[in-house]
């Protein structure tokens, strides 16, 4: 294994993740890019990039908000615009930003703000007198998400909106050193958590009281967002619904779980699957071709291999009763990682043999496969967190998964242990089959 795993501080005593490095090459690689562009800037909303540009956080709340905004100039600095104090907080505590580039600036907070209120117009007069007093507003700025009325606004002075998400998502596909630390340790953390939920699994447990478990693990050991904790047990096992409820687990349930957290941002997409008390043979099975998919993809992560290569050992999506590969997505899937947990490069049947992408060093990516059982309603999830290196692949999701886990107590008859490996319905015994066989005869008789 090349990767280290350190704790999570940082020391005098050991060189871990370096931050001011961090900072600087992911700034530096967005700024390449948009020298090679024709764009004269970005103008950046979207919550991931405006902390790749800035390295600046504000907590997960004002995820979804799309009220922070930074523009990044050619052959210049970024100048943010935060939500109220914490443009003054970070003027104080990120030196990094340079002077006066921390600004106050308020959007429309997803339509809470209404259009009169003149915020549309605000962010766009800011946009503009940036780009003038640099010569470059009569250049293509690249956006790369934005409510509608800011995009108007902006165009109503004057300036030519393209896409810039694009030109972003190519920044962050290759992640740094510091990055791949970072979505190291946020897996490692996700082991920890499993290993507490594998103890915990039982008959009684729902699924809410398995998310809040994983939640606390995660939250006591330094997360910064629990993003989601998908728990997926017994009938609801197949079709899959990418959401928990208050189910409780039974002896016999399968159950499968996809824990989403953030470390500095990094996030894990990390599922693992598992019965409780015995496994049906269906659902070993399921299990058994469901991994066996996994590991051929895994096999071929590897620089100079492609997307499709990889998409191509997965089965289609009419061999596991759906329709087409749009109504199966995601059930074979494969997803770059990072600041996002849905990044370069997209793995799958429905884009990736149309659209191939070179697999490269750097490169950090999910792979996720699913299985249903022959049972019609239990099913195998497992997922795997891979780092492209430069002669291969290191898998960094550690938790086991290599066969089928059964979770919870293990049983005794006066026989010894009871299989874990059962039908849920036990077979009659010879006994059983004789006294059946007796009742029948004196029923023919008469008796």
């Amino acid at each position: 294994m090349g990767l280290k795993t350190h704790g999570t501080m940082a020391v005098d005593w050991e060189n871990r993740i370096d931050f001011d490095r961090l900072r600087r090459e992911r700034l530096q690689k967005a700024k390449d890019l948009l020298a090679k562009s024709s764009m004269g800037s970005l103008l950046c909303f979207d919550m991931n990039n405006v902390r790749y540009l800035t390295a600046t956080h504000i907590g997960t709340w004002a995820q979804d908000k799309a009220n922070r905004f930074t523009l990044l100039p050619q052959n210049d600095e970024p100048i943010l615009w935060d939500f109220g104090s914490a443009a003054k907080h970070h003027a104080l505590n990120c030196p990094w930003l340079g002077p006066e580039r921390s600004r106050p600036g308020i959007s429309m907070l997803r339509g809470a703000m209404t259009p009169e209120m003149g915020r549309a117009e605000d962010v766009a007069k800011k946009i503009r007198l940036e780009l003038e007093m640099r010569g470059l507003h009569k250049e293509p700025v690249g956006i790369d998400i934005i409510e509608l009325p800011v995009l108007f606004a902006l165009q109503r002075e004057g300036i030519e909106v393209v896409d810039g998400q694009q030109l972003m998502s190519e920044a962050r596909v290759i992640k740094t050193q510091d990055e791949i630390a970072l979505l190291n340790t946020s897996a490692m953390m996700v082991d920890a958590a499993y290993d507490e939920l594998y103890r915990a699994m039982k008959p009684g447990l729902r699924e809410n009281e398995a998310v809040g478990l994983v939640s606390k693990v995660l939250y006591d050991l330094g997360s910064e967002y629990v993003e989601a904790v998908n728990a997926i047990s017994g009938e609801r096992c197949n079709p899959h619904p990418h959401v928990f409820s208050d189910r409780v687990l039974r002896p016999g349930d399968p159950v499968y779980y996809d824990i989403l957290h953030s470390y500095m941002g990094y996030r894990t997409c990390y599922y693992r699957c598992f019965t409780i008390g015995y496994a049906s043979h269906a659902m070993v099975d399921a299990y058994k071709r469901c991994r066996d998919y996994l590991d051929a993809a895994i096999e071929l992560v590897r620089p100079g291999r492609t997307t499709a290569e990889i998409a191509a050992v997965w089965p289609k999506a009419t061999d596991f009763g759906f329709p087409n590969e749009e109504a199966a997505f995601a059930l074979q899937y494969g997803h770059g990682i990072g600041l996002a947990i849905w990044e370069k490069p997209v793995i799958s049947r429905l884009v990736s043999f149309e659209h191939p992408v070179e697999i490269k060093p750097g490169m950090v990516f999910a792979l996720e496969t699913f299985w249903p059982s022959t049972d019609g309603w239990s099913a195998a999830r497992i997922e795997e967190e891979i780092v492209v290196t430069p002669t291969g692949h290191e898998v960094i999701t550690r938790f086991p998964a290599e066969q089928l886990l059964v979770a919870g107590a293990h049983y005794y008859t006066v026989n010894g242990p009871l299989p874990t490996t059962r039908e849920s319905e036990a077979a009659p015994s010879e006994r059983v089959l004789e006294m059946i066989e007796t009742s029948a005869k004196t029923e023919r008789v008469g008796v």
